[in-house]
């Protein structure tokens, strides 16, 4: 499709939470969609095609919270509406061009054109997701509301595939080597009705949070220093200072 409608109403309703990179991936993600009329493919490759390999993580994020994830790649439900219409249409061209023009028999033969990818229905990718074997053995470190986040997705109508589990389960394993409240992060997304998984920041409002900058701490202590001293060990509190 060259073309397609575009209601801003509905899309500033749905996208008013969007940083300015998010809603540029979503806007070129849709563009891409409707061009190739076929899923897409995982966030690293599909950010290359359009132009933003810079901003995986904002790419994913969209892709999480707007398209469902196949054995095929991403859809989205509401294109597949649009492009169906316009494949119907298409075809109905076609039976007025035999009329006016002869039945394709009577004319030269073309080349054939291979017909386009057509993505599975909702109910079909609700089908396979349930079918789909969960990951096991599962890592004995994952908190215990990880199954509340599994049933938190399949209430939102966006079930984790086997694939998505492993890169969300990476991406946790990941934070839990950092040191981060992983159960948090989990309980945060559920709460929020995310989709995705994001780090908890300090002093933000709603919406995903944005990137705080790391507060410096003691050499010594490890704490959050308000003064400090330089030492040939790095920066030192007043406190440890005056044990040393």
């Amino acid at each position: 499709m060259h073309h397609y409608p575009f209601h801003i109403g509905d899309y500033i309703a749905h996208t008013h939470h969007l940083s300015l990179l998010e809603n540029l991936a979503y806007r070129l993600l849709l563009d891409q969609y409707y061009l190739t009329e076929k899923p897409l493919p995982e966030a690293p490759i599909i950010s290359r095609l359009i132009g933003m390999r810079e901003q995986v993580a904002e790419v994913d994020a969209v892709l999480q919270e707007f398209f469902v994830q196949t054995d095929h790649g991403w859809v989205n439900k509401r294109a597949d509406v649009e492009i169906a219409k316009y494949q119907a249409m298409q075809a109905g061209g076609k039976k007025g061009n035999e009329i006016r023009w002869g039945k394709q028999e009577d004319r030269p033969p073309i080349a054939p054109r291979s017909p386009p990818d057509v993505p599975p229905s909702r109910n079909q990718n609700q089908n396979q997701n349930q079918n789909q074997e969960p990951i096991n053995p599962k890592p004995d470190w994952l908190p215990p509301n990880w199954k509340t986040y599994i049933e938190h997705r399949k209430e939102s109508l966006k079930p984790l595939t086997a694939t998505a589990q492993t890169a969300a389960i990476e991406k946790l394993s990941r934070w839990k080597a950092e040191g981060k409240d992983i159960a948090a992060i989990i309980t945060q997304s559920v709460e929020n009705g995310w989709s995705g998984l994001f780090e908890v920041k300090q002093g933000v409002g709603q919406g995903k949070p944005s990137i705080a900058p790391p507060k410096p701490s003691c050499c010594v202590c490890g704490g959050v220093l308000k003064g400090f001293v330089e030492t040939q060990s790095g920066k030192m509190c007043g406190t440890c200072w005056d044990k040393r």
